[in-house]
């Protein structure tokens, strides 16, 4: 099987996933993120009723016509405090930002625009036109009103309305379960005692992250060692858990120990492509196990971070109905950059900002896929096309950020 160019893996890739239909109900306090799976109507009028938008006086528009009329102050307005009465002629009720409008008021003074008398008195000061400062019944929604869709992303302002329309609950997509499975005898986890033969798993965090990121929920199938039975439980373990994504790490290579790929043929894998034509990361694999995408990612920390960040995060985003990263930029080259061959490289990199705002990247010496402690420090990666022609140090470059750029600031 001849590599796959990227973006013909990737338009493979997602060409096959589908959102799961599936939704569930969330307090509101955790719907940040999610997806509407439904229309939500209002079941109040916002405001429910006239309300002043200032602190002042509410009065009628007629009784200020001249400057310099003075007007009784007959009692005060406060939010969630209505003024009982009525504003008849030659009245004014103190009000506050908030409150209820009284009845027979039309305008409202503002405090500062109001010389305070004697004996509970005011004089207008400046003649607002009728109706300022009022903010009228149902001026933001009225009660069966749609006003958030089925399909938006619950933002912050998404999230304060659905709450003034009184909704307690939302209703949302349910995330896309993504189930990820460690392979290999010499794993061991996290603050483990180590014997001269082990390593400790570290490949499973970033690429948890990375799909919770884009909106998974993550199961973690543990570690599964070099032995079939071993593997084909964890797989039971992932479909009995509805997982719609399965990602194996390590072990899909095709050495006497490389299990995973044959076991899941084995099981009922259709293997779609494996074999990317691209540095690091090229042993990827793609299938399908019933209704179960299986995504198997190399073993090397690196290539699993970079075909995460290429694959598996814009299939789960995809999965979850979420718009898709935005990680492509462009920077020039810090360092002359080789030519290269018929595989896609992405190299580490750092940026950095020259005087006139242009971004640098610089790539790392060492760009071995075994070192996570490069990959930690790296700012973005650099896009090296295939047969790229040898660059400059200061040449345009395609990059991927993995982080925030950097600004003047």
């Amino acid at each position: 099987m001849s590599l796959l160019p990227v973006e013909d893996a990737l338009e493979r890739l997602l060409h096959s996933a589908s959102p799961p239909d599936k939704s569930e109900s969330v307090p509101l306090h955790e719907a940040c993120g999610r997806v509407l799976s439904s229309d939500v109507t209002a079941r109040l009028t916002q405001p429910p009723f006239d309300n002043s938008a200032m602190d002042g006086y509410a009065l009628r528009h007629e009784d200020i016509a001249e400057l310099g009329s003075t007007l009784n102050v007959i009692g005060r307005a406060a939010a969630g405090h209505a003024f009982s009465g009525t504003v008849g002629k030659g009245d004014a009720v103190r009000i506050f930002t908030g409150a209820p409008v009284p009845a027979g008021a039309d305008t409202v003074l503002l405090q500062e625009d109001a010389e305070a008398l004697e004996g509970e008195r005011i004089r207008t000061t400046f003649v607002p036109p009728k109706g300022r400062h009022i903010r009228p019944r149902g001026q933001d929604f009225l009660e069966g009103e749609c006003v958030l869709r089925q399909g938006e992303l619950l933002d912050a302002g998404r999230l304060t309305v659905a709450a003034a329309m009184n909704h307690p609950v939302l209703h949302v997509y349910a995330r896309p379960k993504v189930a990820l499975l460690a392979t290999g005898d010499e794993l061991v986890p996290p603050g483990s005692a180590l014997n001269a033969s082990q390593i400790v798993a570290s490949n499973g965090y970033g690429v948890a992250a990375i799909a919770r990121e884009a909106g998974a929920e993550v199961i973690d199938l543990g570690i599964a060692g070099d032995e079939s039975n071993a593997i084909l439980d964890a797989v039971d373990w992932a479909k009995a858990c509805g997982a719609d994504v399965l990602v194996t790490l390590g072990g899909a290579s095709v050495g006497d120990l490389d299990l995973v790929q044959p076991v899941l043929r084995s099981a009922g894998m259709e293997l779609d492509f494996w074999r990317i034509a691209m540095r690091p990361g090229k042993p990827l694999m793609v299938g399908r196990l019933g209704g179960m995408q299986i995504v198997g990612l190399p073993g090397n920390p690196v290539s699993a971070m970079v075909c995460s960040l290429l694959f598996l995060d814009p299939l789960v985003r995809q999965l979850a109905r979420l718009p898709g990263a935005e990680r492509r930029a462009f920077a020039v080259a810090g360092s002359p950059l080789s030519g290269n061959d018929h595989r896609q490289d992405h190299l580490r990199a750092k940026l950095s900002l020259r005087d006139d705002g242009a971004m640098v990247a610089t790539p790392f010496e060492k760009q071995d896929s075994s070192m996570m402690k490069i990959f930690a420090s790296a700012d973005c990666l650099i896009v090296r096309p295939p047969f790229a022609e040898p660059a400059e140090a200061g040449d345009p470059c395609e990059i991927l950020l993995l982080r925030p750029p950097p600004t003047n600031r």
